[in-house]
C-alpha cells in the first residue's frame, strides 16, 4: 500500500528526481509551500559550462546542481544573481561559466569525500530550505543504444544523433559500477511522495533511475510514485511520444510498472506560438493516449499545466505543485495555513 504522509501533522516528505531546466520550476514552487523537500539531481550531463568543467577538471557536472540549489536557497535575490551570473563571450578565458559552476567544482576539489558532500556545505552556505542531493558522488556518462544497434556514449552526443532510443544506462569512472550514497537511498525509502520530472525524458531522468540502487530504491519504496510528463517532444529524445509511451519507456527501463500517478496537460499550445529558433530542441505537442496510460498501471491526472513565456513552453509550477500537495491527503489550506 502506498504511503499518503507519515503523520497528517507534519510537512510531507516529497522527493524531487530529475534535471535539467524543469526541476527548478517545480522546486520553485514547493519551496513556497510547508513541504520537507529533497532534490535528486543527475550528474551525467556534459554540455555546455558543466562539460567544459567536466572535461577539464573531472568534477560531476555543476550547472543542473547549481540551478537546484538557487531554486531552494532562502538567500537575497543579489547573491542569487551573482551565483547564477554567466561571463560573456567576449570574457575569452571565463566565456560562458556560471559563476556558481565554478563554486561547486572549487568546493568540490576542496572536499575529499566528494561532490556529494561539498555540496551539502554549499547548501548551508547559501541558506537552501530542504535537501540537494547529487544523484551520485562521482561524474557518469549517459549511454543508449539506438534501433539500429548502434551505441553512443554521452548526453549531448545521444541528443544530436537524431535516431530512436531502445535503452540507455549510465557508466561510471573506470569501469565502477555507479550508485548512489547511502543518504540519497534513505531520503527515497522514506519519503511519502517520490516526483519524477519534468524533464527529458532519456537524458534528465533515466541516468537517475539507472543508478542501480537508486532504482531499486524507487521501485520498493512505500511513496507514491508521480511522473510529471512533458508537454513537448523533444528533438533525438522523444519524436511522436504520447504520454503513455513515456510511461511506456520509464517501465520498460525498470522491469516493473512502477509509476503510481501521471500528471498530463491538458491545455492546447497555441499554433505559432513556440519560437523554434530558440527552442529548436522541441518538435510537437505530447499527444494523449489515455487508453495507453491505463494499460502501464497507472493514476491520469489531467488539467490545465501550460505555462506559456518568451515564445516558449514550459510547466505551471504552482499548478503542478497544487496537485501534488492534494495527493499527500492533506487540503491546500493545510500548506498556506503552516506558512503564515
Amino acid at each position: 500500500m502506498k504511503r499518503q504522509g507519515n503523520n497528517q501533522n507534519q510537512p510531507p516528505r516529497i522527493v524531487v528526481i530529475g534535471g535539467g531546466t524543469g526541476l527548478p520550476v517545480i522546486l520553485k514552487a514547493l519551496h513556497k509551500k510547508n513541504a520537507d523537500v529533497t532534490a535528486i539531481v543527475t550528474v551525467a550531463d556534459d554540455g555546455g559550462s558543466s562539460g567544459v568543467i567536466r572535461d577539464y577538471i573531472n568534477v560531476v557536472p555543476p550547472g543542473d546542481i547549481r540551478n537546484v540549489l538557487v531554486a531552494l536557497s532562502d538567500m537575497p535575490q543579489i547573491y542569487k544573481k551573482i551565483f547564477q551570473y554567466r561571463f560573456v563571450s567576449t570574457d575569452q578565458f571565463f566565456s560562458g561559466h556560471a559563476i556558481g559552476n565554478l563554486i561547486i567544482a572549487a568546493l568540490s576539489e576542496m572536499n575529499d569525500n566528494g561532490i556529494f558532500y561539498a555540496v551539502q556545505e554549499l547548501s548551508k552556505m547559501m541558506n537552501v530550505e530542504g535537501h540537494v542531493f547529487p544523484a551520485s558522488n562521482e561524474p557518469l556518462v549517459l549511454n543508449a543504444r539506438f534501433s539500429d544497434g548502434t551505441v553512443i556514449a554521452g548526453e549531448s552526443e545521444i541528443s544530436a544523433a537524431a535516431k530512436t532510443i531502445e535503452r540507455a544506462w549510465v557508466s561510471g569512472m573506470n569501469e565502477n559500477v555507479p550508485h548512489a550514497v547511502n543518504e540519497v537511498i534513505s531520503a527515497i525509502m522514506e519519503a511519502d511522495q517520490i516526483v519524477l520530472g519534468p524533464g527529458s525524458l532519456f537524458t534528465s531522468i533515466l541516468p537517475n533511475l539507472m543508478i542501480s540502487n537508486l532504482g531499486k530504491a524507487v521501485c520498493k519504496t512505500k511513496a507514491e510514485v508521480i511522473y510529471i510528463c512533458n508537454i513537448m517532444t523533444q528533438k533525438g529524445e522523444t519524436e511522436r511520444f504520447s504520454d503513455a509511451d513515456h510511461v511506456r519507456v520509464l517501465n520498460k527501463h525498470m522491469g516493473k510498472k512502477f509509476i503510481d500517478t501521471v500528471l498530463v496537460n491538458t491545455e492546447t499550445v497555441p499554433k505559432k506560438y513556440m519560437d523554434y529558433q530558440k527552442n529548436g530542441e522541441y518538435l510537437y505537442q505530447v499527444k494523449h493516449d489515455f487508453n495507453g496510460l491505463r494499460k502501464e498501471g497507472c493514476r491520469v491526472i489531467s488539467n490545465n499545466f501550460l505555462r506559456l513565456q518568451n515564445h516558449g513552453v514550459f510547466h505551471n509550477g504552482p499548478q503542478v505543485v497544487d496537485e501534488l500537495l492534494r495527493l499527500t491527503g492533506r487540503p491546500l489550506s493545510w500548506f498556506d495555513d503552516e506558512c503564515n
